[in-house]
C-alpha cells in the first residue's frame, strides 16, 4: 500500500521531468508506483486521452486541483472491452450535452431539441444517425454567428462547431481503441475550451462573459460526471 499523498500535488499543465512538476497522468504514474510518464499502463488509453486533454485545458493551476480527486479513481482502469463504451459516452456527451448547451445559449432551440430527442450515441448506428442533425446544428450555429456580432454568439457558435468537428473526426478513425481515445480527447478539450472562450469574452466585457459562464459552469459540472462515469466502466466497477 502507496504511503504517497496525492491530496499534496499540485498539478500543472504539460509534459515534465521526473520529481518536478505533474500533470495529472504523471501523478497517477507516480501514485501507482510506475515509472514516470504521462501514459502509466494502469490506465485505460481512452481515459488517459481525456485526463491529459482536460489538465492542460484548465484556465489555472487552482482551476486544475479539481482534477486531483482521479488520482487514485484513475488507476487500475484498464479493460480492453470497455473502451469503445467509453469513447460512445464521450461522443454522446459532446452531441447531445455540450452542443446542446451552447445551441441554447445562443436560442437555436430546434436543433438542440432535436440532438435531445435523438436516441444515446452507443455504437456506430446510432453516432452515424446523429451525424446529420449534428452538422444541421452545426450550420445553424455559424449562420447565427453570421447575423449576430455579438461577442457571446460567436463564442458559442465556435464551441458548437469544434464539437461537431470532433464527432467528424472521432467518426473517420477506423480502429475502435483509436476513435474511443480520439472520442475522449475531444470530449475534454471541448469542456475546456468552454472555460477558455468564457475568459476571452470576459476580457472583451464583463457583460459578455457574465453571458458565457453559466454555462460553462454547467458543462464543467457535466464533464466531471461524464469522466466519473467513464472510470466506472472499468472491470469490477458498476457501469
Amino acid at each position: 500500500m502507496t504511503t504517497k499523498d496525492w491530496r499534496q500535488v499540485i498539478l500543472k499543465a504539460g509534459f515534465h521531468k521526473p520529481d518536478s512538476e505533474m500533470c495529472l497522468l504523471e501523478a497517477v504514474a507516480w501514485y501507482s508506483g510506475e515509472p514516470w510518464s504521462d501514459k502509466p499502463a494502469c490506465v485505460s488509453p481512452t481515459l488517459a486521452a481525456f485526463g491529459r486533454a482536460w489538465n492542460d485545458g484548465m484556465r489555472s493551476d487552482e482551476e486544475r486541483e479539481q482534477l486531483k480527486q482521479y488520482i487514485p479513481m484513475l488507476i487500475g482502469t484498464v479493460d480492453s472491452s470497455k473502451e469503445s463504451v467509453r469513447g460512445f459516452m464521450a461522443m454522446d456527451w459532446l452531441c447531445r450535452v455540450y452542443l446542446v448547451a451552447w445551441l441554447r445559449l445562443v436560442h437555436l432551440d430546434a436543433p438542440a431539441q432535436a440532438l435531445i430527442d435523438h436516441p444515446a450515441v452507443v455504437d456506430y448506428q446510432t453516432m452515424a444517425s446523429v451525424s446529420p442533425i449534428v452538422n444541421a446544428a452545426w450550420a445553424a450555429a455559424w449562420a447565427a454567428a453570421a447575423r449576430d456580432a455579438d461577442t457571446a454568439a460567436w463564442d458559442a457558435a465556435k464551441a458548437a462547431t469544434t464539437a461537431a468537428g470532433a464527432a467528424a473526426a472521432a467518426k473517420a478513425a477506423t480502429a475502435a481503441a483509436r476513435a474511443a481515445a480520439a472520442a475522449a480527447k475531444a470530449a475534454a478539450k471541448a469542456a475546456a475550451a468552454a472555460a477558455r472562450a468564457a475568459a476571452m469574452a470576459a476580457a472583451a466585457g464583463a457583460a459578455a462573459g457574465a453571458a458565457l459562464e453559466p454555462t460553462v459552469r454547467e458543462l464543467q459540472e457535466s464533464a466531471h460526471q461524464l469522466f466519473q462515469n467513464m472510470i466506472a466502466t472499468a472491470a469490477g466497477r458498476p457501469s
